[in-house]
């Protein structure tokens, strides 16, 4: 085994061992968000505030439902995916 190869294996093993200390944490470890992409008060909203109580029931964490209407639903739509690209991305 090469001095550089030795190294690179020595990197990957404690990149692994970073990895799986990382995944031991519990979810969720702070609030979370479910966004309505309709205003209060309609079908979905009427659908998320249950299953939110339940969540935050079952969880022992705050789930709370964010509504954000409008743009023909496409403001909560944008919000989700820029969430979702963060956490792949950053």
């Amino acid at each position: 085994m090469t001095k550089k190869s030795a190294l690179a294996t020595a990197a990957a093993t404690i990149s692994l061992i970073a990895c799986l200390s990382a995944q031991a944490q519990e979810f969720p470890v702070k609030p979370v968000r479910i966004i309505v992409p309709s205003s209060p008060g309609g079908g979905t909203d009427i659908l998320a505030r249950p299953l939110a109580a339940k969540l935050t029931e079952r969880w022992g964490q705050q789930v709370i439902v964010d509504n954000r209407p409008g743009a023909g639903q496409m403001i909560g739509i944008a919000l989700v995916a820029r969430a979702l690209f963060c956490k792949v991305r950053c």
